[in-house]
């Protein structure tokens, strides 16, 4: 178990079940034939997280720079196509497939907080229509995810008359999953999915 994965594995274990927050923003991209080319993401981590991804990595309160963070971004996306990526999308009904990322970076921002953002070209591009949807979240809930509150997505690219909106249950906040205990979500069946039922849904619509 490598990058992100064992990062999060490897943290204290302080809290209660979820032990990672990330608040994410969503970008649908599209390529010159108005189809859905690509989904890119941008996860702010909480600020526990963050010190302990950068901790040594800079000296007299600097932030770390790409450049020393750039082999975590590379493990990380590696290591979380074990999990899909928790991006998880359906058009029609159907499994979107997506390729390997890329385009991706881990930056700490003046706020300290890192942000891992990476690119997820669709295997096949695809119109729209009505019906494409995608939520991210960890099946497990060991990371919660929340949308961000100013700008959730953002359509990049898109023919006229596209929309997205955002719809479906508010991820726990940390006071809020702190009060539900480990053996909560130990006595969770198998395939229980409660990042799933957590986990806002993104719907995106074109004429």
């Amino acid at each position: 178990m490598g990058g992100l994965a064992a990062l999060l594995f490897t943290m204290p274990q302080a809290h209660a079940h979820p032990h990672v927050w990330v608040t994410a923003r969503e970008h649908v991209i599209f390529d010159t034939q108005g189809r859905i080319a690509a989904i890119r993401g941008d996860w702010v981590f909480d600020d526990m997280y963050s010190a302990f991804a950068t901790q040594g990595l800079a000296q007299n309160g600097q932030l770390a720079t790409k450049e020393q963070l750039a082999p975590l971004a590379k493990t990380n996306v590696e290591s979380l196509a074990e999990f899909d990526y928790f991006t998880f999308a359906k058009m029609a009904g159907d499994k979107i497939e997506f390729g390997p990322p890329t385009d991706y970076s881990l930056i700490e921002r003046p706020d300290k907080l890192v942000m891992l953002s990476f690119t997820l070209p669709l295997k096949a591009p695809t119109n729209p229509g009505k019906v494409f949807t995608f939520q991210v979240y960890d099946p497990t809930y060991f990371v919660a995810f929340s949308l961000d509150d100013k700008l959730p997505v953002d359509l990049v690219g898109a023919p006229k008359g596209c929309s997205a909106s955002v719809l479906g249950a508010d991820p726990l906040d940390e006071a809020a999953s702190k009060k539900l205990s480990e053996a909560f979500f130990a006595n969770l069946s198998p395939g229980a999915n409660f990042g799933m039922k957590l986990a806002s849904r993104i719907f995106v619509a074109c004429p």
